[in-house]
């Protein structure tokens, strides 16, 4: 059997994350979506795994899977034959053999995601559906002091959704805010998230540079003291990468 690693690209818009599944189950998903080509291309059904599993909206520029085939085709037709089939906002960007013992999910290592946020007086007509925009500026500095007290391992219980998970203790290794007077980016780089976590930071993070809540409320949401702020909007939320 081949092990065969994919790039992805995708605006997630329309979709329901990278997969849905339980009491909200949906096949409009992106990994379902290359699973009916992959099919298709090989008349097999393959299990796809994923270096980080998006949630409903959220965007991607290196999404990184991988799938067991036992088909020959050579790796440019194939990239090809995929991009053929795949609807216009999923591209495969690249695509390579890996060794057997390969996991996209297990031998993850570092995951960075980018949020970005227009700030300028007037809504940009054409990143209406990739970036956020805010009617006020943020203060950055405000916002630096809060992420400072992020970074580092901590247990995230209290900035995730889900109900359970098996480890809540993760580890942020940067958080850089760039601005300008006409958008902010925020990109935060962790060696794992848990369920909605990066978009539950930084609506926290935005909620503090707007004045909204202190930076004080970061320790105070690690005791459970506070809850973190809402989820920032999906649409401006990118995996920009995913390092192993």
């Amino acid at each position: 059997m081949r092990n065969i690693r994919l790039t992805i690209e995708y605006d997630g818009s329309r979709y329901q994350g990278w997969s849905r599944l339980g009491k909200n189950e949906s096949t409009n998903t992106i990994s379902n979506k290359i699973l009916d080509v992959i099919k298709k291309m090989s008349g097999e059904d393959v299990e796809l795994f994923c270096g980080m599993r998006t949630e409903v909206g959220v965007h991607a520029y290196g999404q990184l899977a991988n799938f067991k085939t036992s088909s020959r085709m050579d790796l440019t037709e194939m990239q090809r034959y995929l991009n053929r089939y795949l609807p216009m906002d999923i591209a495969i960007t690249d695509i390579e053999e890996m060794p057997e013992r390969f996991h996209a999910q297990l031998n993850a290592k570092r995951k960075v995601y980018v949020y970005r946020m227009i700030t300028g007086a007037v809504p940009s007509v054409f990143d209406r559906k990739y970036a956020y925009h805010c009617f006020r500026h943020p203060d950055k500095e405000l916002m630096d002091e809060a992420a400072d007290l992020l970074i580092g391992k901590h247990d995230f219980r209290n900035f995730t959704s889900a109900g359970k998970s098996k480890s809540t203790v993760k580890e942020i290794y940067n958080i850089e805010i760039y601005a300008d007077p006409e958008e902010m980016q925020i990109t935060i780089e962790a060696n794992d998230f848990l369920h909605n976590m990066q978009r539950l930071i930084i609506g926290t993070l935005i909620d503090i540079g707007l004045e909204k809540r202190p930076v004080s409320d970061i320790r105070a949401i690690f005791r459970g003291e506070e809850s973190a702020s809402l989820p920032c909007d999906p649409k401006g939320m990118y995996l920009q990468e995913i390092q192993y």
